[in-house]
């Protein structure tokens, strides 16, 4: 069964070309591997990259777009499947719904917003899904600097922070979800006393 990788990403481009590069890589890997894309449903900035780098290179991508939205961040009309929704909350619900792996390329308030609620679902244990910050030229370093803060002031608990996977690049990222599913499907397996080869 096809596996689904939700990228979160922006409507802007950024201030390095990388940024929009590593969107561009990060399509062209998830089609490679035979996975499909999850993503914001838009055309412009980093969104629009990783949707037409999967597409042409012969991938599936499904975008879910709020109404609100359609309009100022252009939604995509190319793609395998365009969800309009009438919430940011049902956006996120869906793309959460339909997708087996989270990374976040870099990204403003949105993309933010949209990682950290899924690493909260995590936290709580809705879901066990693995999510990855993708820190192109050290984007995310503050972050998680921040988070290691909230550890050693007692606001995150340890184990909770090691639900974030970090990786430096977009085929990286890949290579973290894919190696997380294995890790998942062997720990599933003993649990079911399964023999794991």
């Amino acid at each position: 069964m096809k596996k689904w990788v939700c990228v979160f990403c922006a409507s802007a481009e950024g201030g390095s070309w990388e940024y929009m590069e590593q969107a561009r890589v990060m399509g062209r890997g998830i089609a490679a591997r035979g996975l499909g894309l999850v993503y914001g449903g838009a055309t412009v900035g980093t969104m629009g990259a990783v949707a037409d780098a999967t597409l042409q290179a012969g991938g599936e991508v499904v975008g879910v777009i709020p109404e609100l939205l359609m309009e100022r961040e252009l939604g995509h009309a190319r793609l395998t499947e365009l969800h309009v929704v009438r919430t940011m909350h049902e956006r996120k619900a869906l793309m959460a719904e339909r997708s087996d792996a989270f990374v976040a390329l870099p990204g403003g308030f949105g993309t933010l917003d949209e990682f950290i609620e899924i690493l909260t679902w995590a936290q709580l244990r809705i879901h066990t899904k693995p999510c990855v910050l993708v820190n192109v030229l050290g984007y995310y370093n503050g972050l998680v600097e921040f988070l290691k803060t909230a550890v050693e002031r007692g606001f995150l608990k340890q184990k909770n922070f090691e639900l974030i996977r970090v990786a430096r690049d977009a085929d990286e990222a890949l290579d973290v979800v894919e190696r997380a599913w294995t890790e998942g499907m062997d720990a599933e397996d003993m649990r079911m006393g399964r023999l794991v080869e």
